[in-house]
């Protein structure tokens, strides 16, 4: 038995078309289902949709991301290993592809749970992973024109996926290139462990909107608190979602549980989602509940 849920952020507002990430987001889900299929394990498959949303320059995360106020593209991405809580997170990484991809490596090949700045930007060269020759023609600053805020508010966008495999194992992955117009510095929720991303053997989370409030209430692990406490996903993902609106916050995330259940609540205009049920049905959305 094996599901996944995926985002694309929850920047979209119902003046823009999104043809070609709904096409694009069942691609990836499509060719996850084949990982899935042959086995392979919850925390790959979600790094490798979060790799392929970021690759496309649809979103904002990766190719699709933003500058900051200085004119440089600093990136964020953090992974969860549910089973084992075994995590991986860089936040204002520069100059490389795939920030999910840095994540990764911190995980495997570090002490460590986060890296960040020039340590993040060392450690991911010392890796081999990746880099951008030239950032104006790789960057397609596809958010642009998304969000639905006015100016001098938290405009934002990120992507991320969660997984259960055939052997009951949950991950999460998350990626972003940050909120519009962010100061050089700014860390959102995405790098941060039980705000943006969050896996353990309740629940995997991955959050999608404005990062300070998903901060401030713990929003991905306060998820599987709530089920702890006896509430369903749905239940507990609508009330986290709740909280962050309550505060005058917005987005939205995508959650998963060890039974392969999905929820996907959002208080903006829409969110960009794709998922695959363990019945093997998939499904796109992006305004609809």
């Amino acid at each position: 038995m094996s599901a996944l849920i995926l985002h694309g952020g929850a920047g979209a507002r119902r003046s823009k078309n999104y043809d070609r990430e709904i096409v694009h987001m069942r691609d990836v889900v499509e060719a996850m289902k084949v990982r899935l299929d042959r086995g392979e394990a919850a925390l790959d498959v979600a790094v490798e949709a979060v790799v392929m949303l970021e690759e496309s320059g649809l979103y904002v995360a990766g190719r699709g991301s933003s500058p900051n106020l200085d004119g440089d593209y600093e990136l964020d991405a953090s992974i969860m290993d549910g089973p084992a809580r075994r995590p991986g997170s860089v936040a204002a990484l520069k100059g490389f592809k795939s920030p999910v991809r840095a994540a990764r490596a911190v995980l495997d090949h570090t002490p460590h749970v986060m890296l960040v700045g020039d340590g993040a930007c060392q450690f991911a060269a010392a890796q081999g992973l990746e880099t951008i020759a030239d950032p104006e023609p790789w960057f397609t600053r596809a958010g642009q024109g998304e969000d639905n805020h006015p100016p001098g508010t938290l405009a934002h966008g990120t992507v991320g996926c969660c997984v259960l495999d055939n052997q009951g194992r949950l991950a999460a992955a998350t990626s972003t290139g940050g909120v519009f117009g962010k100061m050089p510095g700014r860390v959102g929720d995405t790098p941060i462990l039980g705000a943006g991303t969050w896996a353990d053997h309740r629940a995997a989370a991955s959050g999608a909107g404005q990062g300070e409030y998903f901060m401030r209430v713990a929003a991905t692990a306060q998820v599987s608190w709530r089920m702890a406490m006896g509430a369903s996903l749905t239940d507990a993902a609508q009330a986290v979602i709740d909280e962050i609106g309550e505060l005058g916050g917005d987005g939205g995330l995508i959650a998963l549980d060890a039974q392969g259940n999905i929820a996907d609540p959002f208080n903006s205009q829409g969110m960009k989602r794709a998922w695959l049920t363990t019945g093997g049905e998939i499904g796109v959305d992006v305004f609809g509940r």
